[in-house]
């Protein structure tokens, strides 16, 4: 299996040209990239660093560089990944944006009025949503999802430790059981065709679904949502900054969040968020005239 058609198993066809067309540049000017370490990689991070002004561009190369060793380590040309724990975390902004927050009620309004043009996938998209909504997940956990992590007797889910987050228990809602109980038996073995898999999510090709796929999943739900910035990251601050908003305990919240520290959950206490939100909304200059 060359890379192109490991990259194609897991993305689309615009993600799997993307990463080729970073990696391509990376080779060309690294030779010597197979057996690069961590500090070489460093390097060229740096170059990358003077060569753009666009900091999302830098950390969209990274990224491709990430998926070319995890291509070599999975076709075991090398033992690990020297680009793995390397995160350009000053580029990313982690500060709230208020006008990309949503309600509570927004967020259910997504979950119920979203109309799906294919309806074999519809109820696994609405599963996606409503973990999205209620419980808050990432888009990684969502991918790694296990149907053995969900419980539908004791309305639970479980999510496992990960390098940036505690492992935690969740309650399902009472509108997930029937939801779940149906794509479980139903949808799921449909798209499932002859193969058997542990992955909670699967793809239309009954192959597990992918962080590209809950992208493009949300891409089409922005149009529910003009001038705001829909994406699984923001309804995760969302869902948090309205649990907190409800007077809901900070360590609560951090355990829900699976916060491994209060200083993060904290941050979604923004001083008096809401009224910060209505202050833009009265003076916005679009809104005066």
């Amino acid at each position: 299996m060359n890379l192109e058609e490991y990259l194609q198993n897991h993305h689309q066809k615009s993600t799997v040209e993307r990463y080729l067309r970073d990696i391509k540049a990376y080779l060309t000017e690294e030779p010597g990239a197979q057996a690069a370490t961590y500090s070489d990689i460093i390097n060229y991070i740096s170059k990358l660093r003077e060569r753009y002004s666009n900091k999302a561009t830098v950390n969209r190369i990274l990224h491709s560089i990430k998926k070319y060793y995890e291509y070599l380590v999975k076709t075991n040309q090398i033992q690990t990944n020297p680009a793995k724990n390397i995160h350009l975390r000053n580029y990313r902004n982690k500060d709230l944006q208020l006008q990309d927050l949503f309600t509570s009620a927004e967020l259910e309004n997504l979950l119920n009025e979203t109309v799906w043009s294919r309806k074999t996938i519809a109820t696994r998209n609405k599963v996606v949503i409503s973990l999205l909504i209620y419980q808050a997940l990432t888009r990684q956990e969502l991918t790694l999802l296990q149907t053995g992590q969900i419980d539908l007797e004791k309305a639970t889910i479980k999510i496992p430790e990960s390098p940036k987050s505690n492992a935690r228990e969740l309650p399902l809602k009472p509108n997930q059981i029937m939801l779940f109980y149906k794509y479980l038996n139903e949808d799921r073995k449909k798209l499932l065709r002859k193969d058997e898999s542990d992955m909670f999510l699967i793809d239309w090709h009954g192959k597990p679904v992918t962080e590209d796929v809950i992208r493009n999943l949300l891409e089409y739900c922005k149009k529910y949502f003009p001038g705001k910035n829909l994406n699984a990251t923001t309804i995760r601050m969302s869902v948090i900054t309205n649990l907190l908003k409800e007077g809901k305990d900070l360590r609560i919240v951090q355990a829900f969040a699976g916060h491994k520290y209060p200083s993060t959950t904290e941050r979604y206490k923004q001083n008096h968020i809401e009224e910060l939100k209505l202050q833009i909304e009265k003076y916005h200059p679009l809104n005066n005239q």
